[in-house]
């Protein structure tokens, strides 16, 4: 309840009721406490031990092979819904209010997404959310309860570039990457090997953006 709902109170103030400075000051205030809300309550709470996650028990083969596997379902999924039929205005509209409407500035902020973003995304979503899940639910119902949690403010993003259906493709996309990260740490109980697997996937998102808004 402390956590879960801030990420979509940033999405939805940055992109829906306050574009613009306001809401940009309102989408960092929200990322600040989705960085350090978990650490605080970790260390202070659960009075755990700063640790980096090691992947003691492995992972990293399988983390890049599900990536790949989850790269090519995308790349299926935007084939078959046409994705290069969508109406583009939306979304060339939000990626220039994002400073992002060159190929340059769009292949910058793309990596900065890939990279630092899906690493905050796992530290976050899979190392606190989910095993806060796991100490209330039972069985395979903590991967799906934080995979819906994962899932939720992207709908919000989604829904300001992409038109219903295609929204609904990209959200489930979005719920069963959630659903393989999950299964990934609760395998090794290490966020690295889904960390991969989330670059891996990325790459291939932003491939297509890049590839429907360039042509690159």
């Amino acid at each position: 309840m402390l956590l879960a709902p801030v990420p979509s109170l940033g999405v939805i103030a940055a992109m829906v009721v306050a574009p613009g400075p306001v809401g940009h000051t309102m989408f960092i205030v929200a990322k600040i406490w989705l960085l350090g809300f978990p650490a605080a309550w970790y260390l202070v709470i659960e009075r755990g031990t700063p640790s980096w996650s090691p992947p003691r028990h492995g992972g990293l083969a399988i983390g890049a092979l599900s990536g790949v596997v989850l790269g090519l379902t995308i790349f299926a999924g935007a084939a078959l819904v046409g994705a290069h039929q969508m109406d583009l205005g939306p979304l060339n509209e939000k990626v220039a209010e994002m400073g992002l409407a060159s190929p340059l500035t769009y292949l910058a902020g793309a990596a900065a997404w890939t990279l630092v973003n899906s690493l905050i995304e796992e530290y976050v979503y899979r190392w606190f959310v989910l095993r806060q899940c796991e100490t209330l639910l039972p069985g395979p119902l903590p991967a799906v309860a934080s995979a819906a949690i994962f899932t939720a403010h992207h709908i919000i993003a989604v829904s300001q570039y992409l038109d219903p259906v295609l929204t609904v493709v990209a959200s489930t996309g979005v719920f069963g990457g959630g659903l393989v990260w999950a299964w990934l740490y609760r395998r090794y109980r290490s966020i690295w090997p889904g960390w991969i697997s989330h670059i891996v996937a990325d790459v291939a998102v932003f491939g297509i953006g890049g590839w429907l808004l360039f042509g690159m």
